[in-house]
């Protein structure tokens, strides 16, 4: 018997034994870290790495960490609608009932998923990326924007002088990322009986339109859970791109923590600033499959 996801939750004896296990054992690890390292902590470093004053204005905005997190969103935003496109292409060729489209989803599936995400970080941006990305003149590009234009791309992809770097970031995670949802994709179109597809036929739909019509709304309700949970896993991911010099939380913290020589403080807010953003983001799905579970 499965529970009721309509059901109210309530805080019961077991949630307070939980939160009283994870306080103590937060507690046990402050008092080793103070205690037996004799580590002395120090957040006054904190409010300028969040802040910073503006002398043009007098206002605040923006410094490393919060700039971080937001490279971080909008890396993790752009890598996902792309590896979404590819992953749902590979999806549909793996379905496919001819065997070129099978064999060329499998392959990179295969491929992709066999590699680790680091060695194939390395890979694109060194031997692909620094070919590929300077041919199609980014840099030249980016150099000779306006003010207007300037202010555009910074907003949607950050800092224009860091472009090649952040292309090259969001396409390596889409093409690792995709793989995954190539096969999510696939088991949903899967998970979709035959007699639907032949009973959508016999009325006269051609076999694209009873994919539109048909299987791909059902296949996309079965296979939302699963993307969700790995659009929360690309943002954790996003932090191997810190290693090609991309401005992300990661690599900001990374640098906080040697220029200002606290490490624990200054993992523990980048730490925060993850659990917080997936924490959002697993809420916002979660209440989008409880609005899809009620229109069903």
């Amino acid at each position: 018997m499965y529970p009721d996801p309509n059901r109210k939750s309530r805080f019961g004896l077991l949630d307070l034994i939980i939160i009283g296990a994870v306080a103590g054992f937060a507690g046990f690890l402050w008092y080793r870290v103070s205690d037996v390292l004799v580590y002395r902590w120090d957040w006054s470093f904190l409010p300028r790495a969040l802040f910073r004053p503006n002398a043009e204005t007098g206002g605040w905005e923006p410094n490393l960490l919060l700039e971080g997190l937001f490279t971080t969103f909008r890396l993790s935003i752009w890598a996902m609608l792309i590896a979404s496109l590819l992953g749902l292409v590979l999806g549909i060729m793996a379905s496919c009932v001819r065997l070129l489209p099978r064999l060329t989803s499998s392959a990179y599936v295969g491929l992709i998923r066999n590699v680790p995400p680091l060695v194939f970080l390395f890979v694109f941006y060194f031997f692909v990326s620094s070919q590929i990305i300077p041919m199609l003149g980014i840099d030249t590009w980016s150099r000779n924007l306006g003010p207007g234009a300037e202010r555009i791309v910074g907003f949607l992809v950050g800092p224009p002088a860091l472009l090649e770097n952040f292309i090259a970031g969001v396409i390596s995670l889409a093409m690792f990322e995709a793989a995954y949802i190539a096969v999510i994709v696939r088991s949903g179109i899967e998970s979709v009986s035959q007699q639907q597809i032949e009973a959508a036929e016999s009325l006269g739909l051609r076999p694209g339109q009873a994919f539109r019509l048909v299987v791909f709304p059902q296949a996309l309700q079965a296979v939302t859970p699963s993307l969700a949970n790995q659009f929360i896993m690309l943002v954790k991911d996003s932090s191997i791109v810190s290693l090609i010099s991309v401005q992300e939380l990661t690599f900001v913290g990374t640098e906080l923590a040697v220029s200002s020589q606290r490490r624990f403080e200054t993992y523990i807010v980048v730490a925060l600033f993850y659990f917080l953003l997936c924490f959002a983001l697993s809420r916002l799905f979660a209440r989008l499959e409880a609005r899809q579970r009620r229109s069903a």
